[in-house]
């Protein structure tokens, strides 16, 4: 509780401050509220920034700044931030380490299903092998399970609206139980 209520006042604070009232710098802390201090989210659904590729981080901020990408909290945060900002927040979101994998015991029969998935769909073409993605290709190497489903899902279902047309063609194929797989693989890449 103590947790959502900061960031409600961070949010808050950000808000009413005039978009020259605070740096770049200044303004990060809000974002790691949700995002995660050391670039792995502990908030569920909310992704994991550590790592991200600057250039795909700079368009899903402008994406969510001309609300192409509609997420309440993102499309208000973003609203008065320059190109010159979103580049900023890039650079240092680019810089911050990459989230761990999942931990526990894994299921070895889903991590294979998935595997297939992968080579199959060749996922591991645009994102790389490690998951580490490329210019304007995310890295998603051990991003949360959650946030995975939820993007994919969101791709299948045409409510997540991406700057081309190549997720949303990948995962039409894709079953709601390989998307459980896909994500659980995904989520423990090492």
């Amino acid at each position: 509780m103590r947790k959502l209520v900061a960031v409600a006042l961070a949010f808050a604070s950000f808000a009413v401050l005039p978009a020259t009232a605070q740096t770049v710098k200044e303004r990060l802390p809000t974002c790691l509220a949700c995002h995660g201090e050391n670039g792995q989210s502990q908030t569920p659904n909310v992704p994991s920034l550590g790592a991200q590729q600057a250039f795909y981080v700079t368009v899903q901020l402008l994406m969510f700044r001309e609300n192409m990408r509609v997420a309440t909290p993102m499309n208000d945060m973003t609203r008065s931030l320059t190109d010159d900002d979103l580049k900023s927040f890039a650079a240092i979101i680019s810089t911050l380490p990459a989230p761990q994998p999942a931990t526990g015991p894994v299921d070895e029969a889903r991590m294979q299903r998935a595997r297939a998935l992968v080579e199959q769909n060749r996922c591991n073409f645009c994102h790389k092998q490690d998951f580490a993605g490329q210019d304007n290709v995310p890295h998603i190497a051990d991003q949360r399970e959650d946030y995975l489903v939820k993007a994919l899902r969101g791709y299948k279902d045409n409510s997540r609206h991406g700057y081309d047309a190549s997720m949303a063609d990948v995962i039409a194929p894709i079953t709601d139980p390989q998307i459980l797989d896909l994500a659980y693989y995904i989520a423990r890449v090492k």
